[in-house]
């Protein structure tokens, strides 16, 4: 298992000791210990490139994964509790329905979609990018929250319901609390995925230069005819820090959910 992990670090290894490099010295030898330190490489990261610093980049990408798992936690959550409370017949055809969406490749759609934001003039905005991964990664929470659900007993909704309660007051009240483990699943799940897609930013939200996105602003390194990746594997240990920060701390809470069952 040691050596097992040790495999797994050695990309890591690799992307801190040329980030510490001089040019040259990452190029001769990259797999070696720095000799000389050069900590300027963060800073010259740090200011970016192609008009657009890295920490407005890192904003900007914070602000769309934010918006969009929030989307997905509260949309999907409701979708599910209607999907999974539905007839057997009408719930398994409309739980059919969000399991193709996963299937089918979001890149067969993805020039109506384009067309599509152009013309609702959300390319290039944070607004877009929220809507458009929200559409993306629906069909996941659903599909994640619908099998969640239907493990839950239906007694607690209908002692709710004997006291007054309403459906939408019943699952605010009682079902999305049991829901806890699940919606860490699909947080960390979903930030993930948002926080680490280059091919999609690139795509619809390249052109906006005010809102580019961390992986787009990586991408601004690589030169057509030379690249410093003493700077570009700088600039990508720059954002990756914050989603592993966030990992970290949510692979706690997810480890505490799933061992403790709907008791939390």
């Amino acid at each position: 298992m040691l050596l097992l992990a040790a495999g797994w670090w050695i990309p890591f290894y690799l992307l801190i000791v040329v980030a510490l490099k001089p040019p040259a010295e990452a190029i001769s030898s990259p797999f070696a210990l720095p000799q000389h330190i050069d900590l300027g490489n963060f800073a010259t990261a740090w200011q970016g490139s192609g008009g657009v610093g890295m920490g407005q980049a890192l904003v900007n990408s914070a602000v769309i994964t934010v918006g969009s798992v929030l989307a997905l936690i509260v949309i999907g959550a409701l979708a599910a509790y209607g999907v999974a409370r539905q007839e057997p017949r009408l719930g398994g055809v409309l739980y059919i329905a969000f399991v193709m969406g996963i299937i089918v490749p979001t890149q067969l759609g993805i020039v109506p979609i384009y067309v599509a934001l152009r013309h609702l003039g959300l390319l290039g905005t944070l607004a877009g990018a929220v809507l458009l991964y929200t559409g993306i990664l629906m069909p996941l929470s659903v599909f994640l929250y619908t099998g969640f659900v239907r493990s839950l007993p239906t007694e607690y909704e209908e002692a709710a319901f004997i006291d007054g309660a309403t459906q939408l007051q019943a699952f605010v009240r009682i079902v999305f609390p049991l829901l806890a483990p699940i919606t860490g699943t699909v947080a960390v799940l979903c930030s993930l995925i948002i926080w680490n897609d280059f091919f999609t930013q690139l795509v619809f939200f390249g052109g906006g230069i005010n809102n580019r996105t961390l992986p787009v602003a990586v991408y601004d390194f690589v030169g057509q005819y030379e690249t410093q990746w003493n700077v570009v594997f700088a600039a990508v240990a720059i954002s990756l820090a914050p989603v592993l920060a966030f990992y970290l701390f949510a692979q706690r809470r997810l480890i505490r959910g799933f061992t403790g069952g709907l008791r939390g």
